[in-house]
């Protein structure tokens, strides 16, 4: 039985793509890539609609993690972003690159995906599919059955192994014919689509640019951290994150590295900080902003991450929010925040960027 590896993102076209392969008599494996940008992976811990719906289909899942190599595209596309930090052309031949290499490895014969012509501005257009495939060192070996009629036939279908007339030709961005076919196909528990992707969201992707300008070294952990609480730029350059609530807190303990100085209340409940590169001056301006986002809190613990000594503080006054609001990061046209918009946007080759947040 030919084999195929099939990227899932847990979708309705990823799905319909699988119950389409299977119905050609395919041994599927499904891969679904995860990032800690993804609203619905846990960042980076696996995507429940994944393996919902590979467990729907009766195929087995593996689970990669984009990884570090990820951060660096995100940091240097080479095929230009949308309208927020999403490099959506390249994220995609890094998955389908990923998907390569285990379908060489487990001697499958291509790679499948429920793409669809038209459906999404950036990287679903015929010439950023083209230029995916080629890049991805997929040529003829990358099927996509939703839309594979409106394509040349890959090694696959010209040898038989899958029968060109039970592919589709859907394009476009109307999800009808697909909701139709999963009807037709009683494929159900899907998620209804949504862009989940972080990097498309104006406020994040502020946060993303004002930490490739500051701070051009930084790694995926560090990115990371952009997700958790509210963060603020110090006149000195420091980064500081103050927790929002309890996950956040926790997030923001866990992220904490050799050199940051992380601050919680010595007594009672309120945010955690954490001041990064830790510095005397710095620490006792994040602890008045600590302070002045938590309720009462008068006395804070501070820790070094690699050092089993603490101390406690007290002499510090509450900044208020309002007090704390010229080194808060975000999109404003502020003198202390537009460091946020100094990293433009590249538009993609022959045209303007567009979101393009995936499944």
């Amino acid at each position: 039985m030919a084999k195929a590896i099939l990227l899932l993102s847990g979708g309705l076209d990823s799905g319909l793509a699988g119950k389409i392969l299977l119905s050609c008599g395919i041994e599927v494996t499904a891969v679904n890539a995860t990032s800690p940008f993804c609203r619905c992976s846990g960042h980076g811990g696996g995507c429940a609609a994944a393996a919902r719906m590979a467990a729907q289909l009766g195929i087995p899942l593996t689970t990669v993690a984009k990884g570090e190599a990820y951060w660096e595209i995100v940091k240097n596309p080479r095929f230009g972003r949308g309208s927020g930090v999403n490099p959506c052309i390249d994220c995609r031949i890094h998955v389908l690159s990923l998907a390569r290499e285990i379908m060489e490895a487990s001697g499958a014969l291509f790679v499948a995906t429920g793409e669809v012509l038209g459906q999404r501005p950036m990287s679903q257009h015929r010439r950023a599919l083209s230029r995916i495939e080629r890049e991805s060192g997929l040529t003829g070996r990358l099927l996509r059955p939703l839309s594979a009629r409106l394509f040349p036939p890959t090694e696959a279908e010209r040898q038989g192994i899958v029968p060109r007339w039970k592919l589709l030709a859907i394009e476009g961005r109307s999800r009808r014919p697909q909701m139709e076919l999963a009807r037709e196909l009683a494929l159900g528990d899907y998620p209804c689509p949504a862009g989940g992707c972080l990097l498309t969201d104006p406020q994040f992707s502020c946060r993303v640019r004002e930490m490739l300008a500051r701070e051009p070294d930084s790694r995926l952990a560090d990115a990371v951290l952009l997700i958790h609480g509210r963060h603020f730029r110090l006149p000195d350059g420091e980064r500081v994150v103050i927790g929002r609530n309890e996950k956040d807190n926790r997030a923001i303990a866990g992220l904490a590295r050799p050199g940051d100085a992380l601050l919680v209340p010595a007594e009672g409940s309120g945010p955690t900080g954490l001041c990064r590169p830790g510095t005397e001056a710095a620490v006792r301006a994040a602890a008045g902003l600590v302070a002045g986002y938590g309720k009462s809190v008068t006395r804070l613990s501070l820790t070094r991450p690699g050092e089993s000594l603490s101390r406690t503080l007290a002499d510090f006054s509450p900044l208020a929010p309002e007090q704390a609001e010229p080194w808060r990061i975000a999109c404003k046209e502020d003198p202390h925040r537009t460091e946020a918009k100094r990293l433009p946007s590249s538009p993609p080759p022959g045209g303007p960027g567009g979101d393009d947040p995936p499944r």
